[in-house]
């Protein structure tokens, strides 16, 4: 994004105040890969320690930085750099590097672009911790909901709450860019809902699917299309095409018709 002929970076080790490169991209040597950059130590320690982007124009005889890592940024051969913060809930999570072998100064551009980038990290950092939240709390709402034997009072209530992670599960899967956690919450959805389905009669498409779990949490059509992030016309849409597949003339019937079919909870 912002064009440089070198850019890196990493995630802060959790509970430590140091974080460590692990991507890069340009670069010649093995230098900085795997490098544990501490809080407030050279450039990207002071991004972490500030918590806003800092840059240098000749990197080796900055006043500005401390020279920890002298060594393994000469042997890079890196003069002028920048380093911008990935801040989630105003905590700093990483930074994002970006170099060039020349000194000389980075323009406004640049370290615009480096930093939308970061705004880009941030969001998948959002997502991913959303993700993982959603998915502990459905396990434990399962766990519960099993141990709930059918009957007992509280039975009902259990059940509700595996149908509300499930749909919650749904909505936020497809937001996923990566492909390793958006399989897992499908296999929490398929958990949720008793396990993949056999039936050869339902045939619903994903975003059939991920209405009806909106429907079926109680949702309005409204509230469905805010969940899902689309309009309430194509919510619609996906509404009548489920009931046409399940054969349902209601909303009410489509989700009884799923879970009969072993796709919704």
């Amino acid at each position: 994004m912002t064009g440089l002929p070198v850019a890196f970076g990493g995630l802060v080790d959790g509970g430590r105040p140091q974080m460590r490169i692990s991507e890069l991209c340009g670069t010649a040597t093995p230098a900085l890969s795997a490098l544990a950059v501490t809080a407030g130590n050279g450039l990207g320690g002071k991004a972490v320690a500030l918590a806003r982007p800092c840059a240098v124009t000749d990197y080796s005889s900055s006043r500005q930085i401390s020279h920890e890592y002298d060594t393994a940024v000469a042997t890079e051969g890196l003069r002028s750099v920048l380093a911008v913060p990935v801040v989630v809930r105003r905590r700093v999570r990483g930074v994002l590097y970006g170099a060039l072998r020349t000194a000389q100064p980075l323009g406004d551009r640049t370290l615009s672009a480096a930093m939308q980038a970061a705004r880009d990290v941030e969001q998948a950092l959002v997502l991913r911790d959303e993700a993982r939240t959603v998915r502990d709390e459905a396990r434990a709402v399962l766990a519960a909901a099993r141990a709930e034997p059918a009957g007992e009072p509280g039975a009902g209530a259990a059940l509700e709450r595996v149908r509300e992670a499930h749909a919650a599960l749904r909505a936020l899967a497809p937001r996923l860019t990566d492909p390793a956690l958006r399989a897992e919450l499908l296999g929490a959805c398929d958990l949720l809902a008793g396990g993949p389905t056999a039936a050869p009669g339902a045939g619903l498409a994903p975003r059939e699917l991920d209405v009806l779990a909106c429907v079926a949490a109680g949702a309005t059509n409204a509230a469905a299309a805010d969940r899902l992030g689309v309009r309430a016309e194509t919510v619609k849409g996906y509404l009548r095409s489920a009931m046409r597949k399940l054969g349902a003339r209601t909303r009410g019937e489509a989700v009884v018709a799923a879970r009969r079919a072993g796709v919704l909870p």
